[in-house]
């Protein structure tokens, strides 16, 4: 047997004795700690914390998170109580947390019949400015002022440190709340929100039907980014966050929420009430345009018309998943799958939309509803939001059963496939193949979002288009259309700007276009060229269509001016030839059209034809020096003798400039079949 000295059993005892004190001290709750431990918690918040010591009678029953529950509203609820092994527990009748010395509110917190546990490495890091951790936080009644400055600071931040990283609002491992009211004030947000919540339950039985019986219900109104908001909660089911139980038992959630003229009505379940990183459900949603919803959840969307949609949506961690059934953009019918993972450093879309897309529901996202000051312009000048596209990275597959030009005069694209993928602010679309009027396009469009100023090129080809077909021409009595044939053609673009008409302003480039086996109404071509005798001719025998032995389009553009090298018509009749230039930096038109004929006509002007003005004001005219010198000879002739008065409109055409032109379109259209195009 080992002999102790005196010094060690003294040792031994104080000991001994310390550990009885602290167990029974823990077993307690160390009552006698309340006015330290406000002083203590007040220095470390840098702000005054107070508990209420007094008994309290009459006080509601306290929900079951207390270890013992009270029986009666009328038992004496112990008023303070703290443990510190294993992790912080309080337990009071009262709480108040006084706001920062910048608030204007009148507390951060006040409750009452608190429970409250904290990790102790939670407290260091909210000490050093990261988001506050509560691990249980049970309330019979909580009122909580929640605030942020511009500059970064926010009432739960408990520490004039800077913090290490953004400031976020408090995160809850377990919350049962009898009654509480939350005030929002978040200026980086421009958000004010005023709300109330309740969440009662009971997480000590852990049984299913306490767990079933757990019930959230939350309501707020007021401004999230600076517009009204109103959002109606309801839960029903685990409010505590034990992943083991609420995997077993999902809890049902329902949410109706408006922001500005944002929509959302939500059905479905979730993991943990508290930490929606987990749910799956029913969605209706609607809105006044694509982007404005995804500038909410801040994913980068085009800029629409008026919207409405339903569908699926699944949430597992930081991966979505979302299948809509049907989605009206104005006319346009929509429907997909997609999923967005934003685990990633770049957040990713990825999935497929199909459906039939009218062209003008995305009209605005290239500004065409966006108000004009200057009325003599007609091209959008609103600038296009580049820094959306810096946001995510997209790889979506189009594939549009028709895509709608909204024009009575041209046919669909049906169907219309291509790949859409956003990379690094570089937003393409890809492998472009669309059928129409028997004929088919194929090419590429980008555009370069990543400097101040986009750049954009598109190279694109179109082969063995009907014109008859894609050109809607309607005439009475079963008459040919104005124009027939299959059209082939290439356009390689590029430019750079930060709207629409800068885009056109700068473009520089080529388009090609040649029409082969065509055929074009002779009525047209003899009014073209205002050959009045023909006309008639052609009125009382019927407009048979005249072979087109050559059409040839090649523009030129450079700085946004648009010159025709060559654009001639020829038939077995008539030459039609077009020159002078396009401004889409200036909007102006300045073309000169001429008819040349091939055969003889007793009563024709043939006089070029002038396409002046602007985009907004065009001014169609013949040109007035030929149409008056025939006309003052004619006049002239007239008071000699009335049978002469023809004679300066007697045309005997086969004119020498109309072979030339005849000769070069047949060159350039030999030229045109061997040209590069895109497949």
């Amino acid at each position: 047997m080992i002999k102790l000295t005196k010094t060690q059993n003294i040792t031994i005892s104080l000991i001994a004795l310390l550990i009885i004190s602290i167990a029974l001290g823990e077993y307690l709750g160390w009552p006698f700690l309340a006015t330290p431990l406000e002083r203590q918690l007040s220095s470390l918040m840098s702000r005054k914390v107070s508990f209420n010591t007094g008994d309290i009678t009459n006080s509601p029953k306290p929900s079951t998170l207390d270890s013992q529950p009270n029986k009666t509203s009328h038992k004496k609820i112990q008023p303070f109580q703290v443990k510190f092994l294993g992790g912080l527990v309080l337990k009071t009748a009262k709480l108040n947390i006084a706001a920062p010395s910048w608030s204007t509110k009148p507390h951060f917190v006040d409750g009452s019949n608190v429970l409250l546990r904290l990790r102790y490495s939670d407290i260091w890091r909210a000490y050093r400015g990261y988001p506050l951790r509560i691990k249980v936080l049970q309330a019979q009644q909580l009122d909580a002022n929640l605030e942020r400055q511009a500059d970064g600071r926010a009432s739960w931040q408990f520490s004039d440190k800077p913090p290490n990283q953004p400031v976020r609002f408090p995160s809850f491992d377990q919350l049962l709340l009898t009654n509480g009211t939350l005030s929002i004030a978040d200026v980086p947000l421009q958000s004010n929100v005023e709300a109330k919540l309740s969440l009662v339950g009971n997480a000590v039985n852990r049984d299913s039907d306490a767990l079933k019986n757990s019930k959230l219900t939350a309501s707020a109104s007021g401004h999230y980014q600076g517009f009204p908001m109103k959002i109606e909660l309801e839960s029903v089911g685990a409010p505590t966050g034990d992943k083991k139980f609420s995997k077993e038992l999902p809890a049902a959630i329902s949410l109706n929420a408006t922001i500005d003229r944002a929509h959302l009505k939500f059905k479905g379940t979730t993991t943990d009430m508290l930490h929606p990183t987990d749910f799956a459900g029913d969605f209706n949603l609607s809105g006044p345009s694509l982007a404005a919803v995804g500038d909410l959840v801040d994913v980068t969307l085009p800029t629409t018309e008026a919207f409405k949609t339903n569908g699926k949506v699944e949430k597992q961690d930081l991966i979505w998943h979302t299948r809509i059934d049907q989605m009206a953009v104005g006319e346009s019918r929509l429907n997909g799958r997609f999923s967005y993972d934003k685990s990633l450093a770049t957040p990713l879309l990825k999935g497929q939309l199909a459906g039939k897309l009218v062209i003008t529901d995305l009209g605005p996202a290239f500004g065409t509803n966006s108000e004009n000051n200057n009325p003599n312009k007609v091209l959008p000048t609103r600038p296009f939001d580049l820094a959306s596209l810096r946001k995510m990275d997209a790889e979506v597959e189009l594939d549009m059963q028709y895509l709608d030009l909204k024009t009575s005069y041209l046919e669909p694209l049906k169907p219309f496939k291509a790949d859409l993928q956003l990379n690094d602010a570089v937003l393409t679309l890809k492998n472009i193949k669309a059928l129409t009027a028997d004929g088919g396009l194929t090419g590429d469009i980008g555009l370069d979002g990543r400097g101040p100023k986009a750049l954009w090129d598109a190279n694109v080809a179109w082969r063995g288009v009907r014109l008859e077909r894609w050109i809607k021409q309607k005439r009475p009595d079963g008459r040919p259309p104005y124009i027939s044939g299959r059209l082939n053609g290439m356009a390689l673009l590029k430019g750079e700007g930060k709207s629409t008409a800068e885009f056109l302003a700068s473009v520089d480039g080529t388009i090609r276009t040649a029409l082969n086996q065509g055929a074009i109404s002779h009525l047209g071509i003899e009014v073209a060229g205002l050959d009045l005798a023909e006309s008639i001719g052609v009125l009382f025998e019927g407009d048979e269509p005249l072979a087109v032995q050559c059409a040839v389009v090649d523009l030129h553009a450079k700085n946004g001016l648009f010159i025709p090298r060559v654009m001639v018509v020829d038939t077995t009749d008539t030459t039609v030839w077009a020159e002078g230039s396009l401004s889409f930096a200036t909007e102006k038109l300045n073309l000169r059209v001429m008819a040349l004929p091939k055969d003889f006509s007793p009563l024709t002007l043939r006089v070029p034809l002038n396409v002046t003005g602007s985009f907004s004001d065009p001014n169609v005219a013949l040109e007035k020096k030929p149409v008056g010198l025939k006309l003052a000879a004619s006049i002239l002739l007239a008071i000699l003798n009335p049978l002469a008065s023809v004679l300066p409109l007697f045309d005997t055409g086969d004119t020498e400039e109309a072979k030339q032109r005849a000769a070069g379109c047949k060159s350039l259209m030999q030229k045109n079949k061997a040209m590069p195009v895109n497949k």
